[in-house]
């Protein structure tokens, strides 16, 4: 590396991005769009257990540098041929996978159904890619990755390893871990009865995140 190659890349940065000050989502994240997943699950091994839903809501931010939960989709999905299921993992989130009133889509239609609005929001917003946002984000990712493999997805919108996690962002912003109770910290509002559906984790997710981000941004804007 060249001497002054630290010197002008941080010098970059800080013109692309300040803490406190408002700037375009494109240049937040070095170019990624945040874009909260979650995932129930018949398991949790992603080659050998199925997909059962999904939900992503996209990120976004006015200008004020505000950052806000956008746009949400979710479909049930149905399982892959072979799928193994785990008993506890289906009494933990609910689903009944041979229930005719989940409206089920294939894996490869689920994907094209939350892809299409990511991808947009991606555009939209001039950004690269999208980064996956969740709570215990690796495992959501390694089930979406999984599922693409499947499917043979071409134009995956999300980056296959980079992640957000808002166990880390809480734990240290609230010094909590558990999303129901990282959230309460937060001051959002819980119903425990609407847990561990992918729909609800995910908008209470984006709300996480979005807090977190903008405490993180008022504080600066407070101390200038």
């Amino acid at each position: 590396m060249h001497p002054g190659s630290l010197g002008r890349n941080t010098l970059r940065f800080k013109a692309m991005y300040e803490p406190g000050q408002p700037c375009p989502m494109k240049e937040r994240f070095r170019g990624y769009l945040p874009v909260v997943v979650d995932v129930e699950t018949g398991g949790l091994d992603e080659l050998k257990n199925p997909l059962l839903e999904i939900a992503v809501v996209t990120i976004g931010v006015n200008d004020e540098g505000q950052f806000f939960p956008n746009v949400e989709k979710s479909t049930h999905v149905t399982a892959f041929e072979g799928a193994e299921f785990n008993q506890r993992s289906l009494e933990l989130n609910g689903i009944d996978p041979d229930n005719p009133l989940r409206a089920a889509r294939s894996e490869n239609d689920a994907l094209t159904y939350v892809f299409q609005p990511v991808r947009q929001a991606v555009k939209d917003a001039g950004c690269t890619r999208a980064i996956l946002v969740g709570h215990n984000a690796a495992f959501d990712l390694k089930f979406l990755n999984a599922a693409v493999e499947r499917c043979g997805v071409k134009r995956n919108p999300f980056h296959p390893f980079s992640c957000f996690d808002t166990v880390t962002m809480a734990g240290l912003a609230l010094g909590q871990t558990v999303l129901a109770k990282s959230c309460e910290a937060a001051g959002l509002n819980w119903d425990s009865s609407e847990a561990h559906s992918a729909v609800y984790d995910t908008r209470m997710t984006a709300e996480l995140f979005c807090f977190v981000i903008n405490e993180w941004e008022n504080s600066h804007k407070k101390a200038r």
